[in-house]
């Protein structure tokens, strides 16, 4: 490094190569694993995974609400609001925004945005950054700071209050691990799975069938019979002559138990996420009396989890202590009826059966307009 470059490194303005050195690239993989969010997501399990759990998300309404006397209401004149429900930036709408950062999370263990506000403090925009490109400091403080590499190579510092960081599980408080992380192995077994069987069907080293004949046969007859066969392989039929038989091989003991052993991998990538094998399109052990008992638990045991740290993390670093005393936002879980009509029919109902909603409310919920009073007074009392 010579003096220009450190006296500039010293102010802040070290330069950071993007691409790494692809000799400690190969390093590290022989050292760790070729097991990446790149590699684990080209197993079509992870991939279904991780988009049945960020489409989701990224496609529930996220609501900022306002503590009244009485309850909540919803606020949609607040820029907070209109970030997390309409578009967090110029670049892409909310559904686009919570479907990538969730999705970070999950492969990643960590996502990142950068946080623009508006003169009067309050949030403005939400800038999506790649979590490769950041590096999480541990102050001595006790707080956070963000080192950013940008497209120019420098490094951008922030604090904790400037980037919107969303965690998985983790270890120390500071970074999240992805469960691709925690049970790599899982995911290398699946991948050396899918690997034997593309070379297996790449290289034809299937064995189809095979040919016998009576005594042995010197070389130049070995020839001229694979020559001849080769004839017939755009399915014409082949005549044998000089006693020879033709049998076919059936899937042998191992064809069984590498189909078996894929089938174990995708349950075991399921469990790494906590979503049931139906959700991705595993129907083995699925059925019409079971299919709704593992949708509930996708939404009770999958989705909650992300669902809390998504608000819980709004509140604490997207709000103030003053704001986070008098709103906050939650997801709407109704969102999941929305394709259901029988349910959500049934949901209504039910609601103003039991008198803890209105027909306004109901109204509201499906983007209907309100009835007028005299209606609206009817339609309660029947």
């Amino acid at each position: 490094m010579n003096l220009i470059e450190r006296a500039l490194s010293a102010i802040g303005f070290e330069k950071r190569t993007v691409d790494a050195d692809p000799y400690w690239e190969n390093f590290k993989a022989l050292r760790t694993g070729a097991v990446t969010p790149t590699t684990a997501e080209s197993l079509s399990t992870v991939a279904s995974c991780v988009s049945a759990i960020s489409e989701t998300i990224g496609s529930l309404p996220l609501h900022l609400y306002k503590r009244t006397e009485t309850g909540r209401d919803r606020v949609s004149d607040h820029s907070l609001a209109k970030a997390l429900h309409d578009a967090p930036n110029e670049r892409q709408s909310a559904l686009e925004f919570r479907e990538l950062m969730t999705a970070n999370m999950l492969l990643r263990g960590n996502a990142y945005a950068k946080i623009i506000r508006g003169n009067d403090g309050q949030v403005k925009q939400l800038l999506p950054i790649t979590p490769d490109r950041v590096t999480v400091l541990d102050l001595s403080n006790g707080r956070l700071g963000y080192e950013v590499v940008n497209d120019d190579g420098k490094v951008e510092k922030y604090t904790q209050d400037e980037i919107f960081h969303l965690r998985h599980r983790s270890d120390d408080g500071v970074l999240g691990v992805s469960p691709i992380t925690r049970s790599k192995a899982v995911v290398e077994l699946a991948l050396a799975e899918r690997d034997h069987g593309v070379e297996t069907f790449r290289n034809g080293s299937k064995l189809l069938g095979i040919l016998t004949a009576p005594g042995t046969l010197n070389p130049d007859q070995r020839k001229r019979i694979a020559e001849s066969w080769r004839q017939y392989k755009a399915g014409g039929t082949p005549v044998l002559d000089g006693g020879m038989d033709y049998k076919t091989v059936s899937m042998t003991l191992e064809d069984a138990e590498w189909i078996a052993a894929r089938q174990l991998s995708v349950e075991e990538v399921c469990r790494l996420f906590r979503v049931p094998p139906t959700i991705v399109g595993d129907l083995r052990h699925g059925n019409y009396s079971n299919t709704s008992e593992l949708f509930r638990q996708f939404v009770t045991l999958s989705l909650r989890r992300h669902l809390l740290a998504w608000e819980q993390a709004i509140s604490r670093q997207l709000l103030t202590e003053a704001g986070r005393r008098i709103y906050f936002a939650e997801h709407s879980l109704e969102g999941l009826l929305r394709g259901d009509s029988t349910t959500r029919a049934s949901f209504y109902h039910q609601a103003i059966t039991d008198g803890w909603m209105l027909i306004d409310e109901v109204r509201q919920l499906e983007n209907l307009p309100r009835l007028s009073r005299d209606n609206t007074q009817a339609a309660n009392n029947v």
